[in-house]
């Protein structure tokens, strides 16, 4: 455990991964174990992804801080997919039952803004030098 965030800051880390768990494995998990199951080709791109991501949030409960990326890409592909897809649909009032859907599966991400530690994200992702892109010479 790190000093940087207290108990109940990674207790609530951790319910945000363990969200990631059980909702991706809820909803994922029975298709993805399913043989006869089969998808086209972007389709089972993304199951695989987030399958995957919900094996890595697996490691984020033990591993809170470290996994923090995980929750990073989380928050950032659905920014990205609220703003570029889903908010011109919505604008010009073309939003179809689905896409509607998963706009509201995308904007419980904000979930995940709740639980990040943020002062510690700032300390450790953009206060902290980067690790050498180059061996010194002495």
């Amino acid at each position: 455990m790190t000093k940087d965030v207290s108990l109940i800051r990674l207790g609530f880390l951790r319910a945000g991964y363990l969200l990631l768990v059980v909702g991706l494995g809820l909803s994922l998990w029975p298709s993805v174990l399913n043989p006869a199951k089969t998808w086209e080709l972007m389709h089972g791109v993304v199951m695989a992804m987030l399958t995957a991501m919900s094996l890595l949030a697996i490691v984020g409960l033990r591993y809170p801080l470290q996994m923090l990326p995980l929750l990073f890409f989380e928050l950032t592909w659905k920014t990205v997919w609220l703003l570029r897809m889903a908010w011109p649909l919505a604008a010009q009032h073309r939003m179809d039952a689905d896409t509607s859907e998963t706009m509201w599966e995308c904007l419980l991400a904000v979930v995940f803004v709740a639980v990040i530690p943020w002062p510690y994200v700032i300390r450790h992702y953009v206060l902290k030098p980067g690790d050498p892109w180059f061996k010194r010479r002495d």
